[in-house]
């Protein structure tokens, strides 16, 4: 987790041929905020009726999770950003266009959440860090980013990603469920945009449907059990 003074801002929309490309960049670590959170909702609000979607981060920076200075500053302001932050995941999880994360580089603690509300996952090559480390620094995985993950990562890698706390290269990420494929760095984004040409044809109402029958238990669960889940969290200072 790092910080980040970003404003809305910090979150560029494009299209390319229907899709529509969201590309977060601070300069910096790429940490989600208030603002940050709130312009990644808006902007996928704005693109419901695109063909598909692409998110992607800076050079080497997918996310590195929540901002550090707001986690600080309080329990209440850190539970307000954990909500705003699961509201964003499941925007992402349920969304009527198909999502396809970009993933440039680091994608740690909620930079991996978000990856695990993507349909599908490109990274990139190289020495960088993908999971979940709240264990390992002193904090409890929210149940959410559990529920999350026992869609989305690997039964043979649950235990590890989860409850220990580890992290991944992007081979290891790979198999571990965080990505599904991992390319060069230069091709990152046009196999990204490649992988969302291939999946525009997908039916808006027919993958709603779907998303109800194949993640509305999760996202239900989610929901209903948040404030609880919200209310266990204690912020390490």
């Amino acid at each position: 987790m790092e910080s980040n003074s970003a404003n809305n801002t910090v979150v560029k929309l494009s299209n390319e041929n229907e899709i529509a490309v969201l590309e977060l960049d601070d300069g910096k670590a790429n940490a989600l905020n208030h603002d940050v959170i709130a312009s990644l909702i808006e902007k996928l609000d704005e693109v419901e009726d695109s063909g598909a979607v692409v998110i992607t981060g800076r050079p080497e920076r997918f996310s590195a999770g929540f901002d550090l200075a707001v986690m600080k500053s309080g329990e209440g302001p850190a539970r307000e950003m954990l909500r705003s932050g699961v509201e964003l995941f499941l925007r992402c999880y349920s969304f009527p266009r198909p999502v396809i994360a970009a993933c440039n580089g680091h994608a740690l603690a909620a930079g991996a959440i978000l990856l695990m509300s993507c349909d599908l996952r490109i990274g990139t090559k190289g020495e960088f860090k993908i999971g979940l480390p709240e264990l390992a620094i002193g904090m409890s995985l929210p149940l959410f980013a559990t529920e999350l993950a026992k869609d989305r990562i690997s039964k043979r890698h649950f235990t590890k990603a989860t409850a220990l706390g580890s992290t991944f290269n992007p081979e290891e990420a790979c198999d571990a469920g965080f990505l599904d494929e991992i390319v060069n760095e230069d091709e990152l984004l046009s196999t990204a945009l490649d992988r969302a040409e291939s999946l525009k044809a997908i039916g808006k109402t027919q993958l709603s449907l779907t998303r109800s029958t194949t993640r509305g238990e999760t996202i239900r669960k989610i929901r209903d059990t948040l404030e609880d889940d919200l209310s266990r969290f204690v912020v390490k200072q």
